[in-house]
């Protein structure tokens, strides 16, 4: 694939999350199915911070308005990797960056799941 792939494609050539995903650059894996893949965050800003991205490339989050079903895949994956790293039972965070101005560091959309301590900074 091209860096100028689309959405619809599975693989970005250039992608770092695609690299992980197809096992391409190492990472330290937490969970995966046959449309998820979760792993530690490198630079975690929580004692628990797992990033879960679909095995596909998908840009971002809007890119998820063709596919709900891989939403809904994501959000149940965030919720299985909240219990396997044991803070189903005193919370947790998911959040979802998306573009430049929401600060999206990775053009693969990925839901960051936080937890470990109290966080601060809750939106409610």
């Amino acid at each position: 694939m091209t860096a100028n792939a689309t959405d619809s494609d599975d693989v970005v050539a250039d992608c770092l999350f695609c690299k992980i995903v197809a096992g391409a650059i190492p990472s330290d894996q937490v969970y995966a199915d046959d449309a998820v893949f979760a792993f530690r965050d490198i630079a975690p800003q929580a004692p628990v911070h797992v990033l879960v991205v679909p095995r596909r490339h998908v840009s971002g989050l809007d890119g998820l308005r063709e596919d709900p079903d891989l939403a809904g895949l994501l959000l149940t994956a965030a919720a299985n990797v909240a219990r396997l790293e044991g803070v189903h039972g005193t919370g947790y965070r998911v959040a979802v960056n998306h573009g430049r101005h929401g600060a999206q560091s990775v053009g693969h959309v990925h839901l960051h799941v936080l937890g470990g301590r109290q966080l601060q900074g809750g939106l409610g």
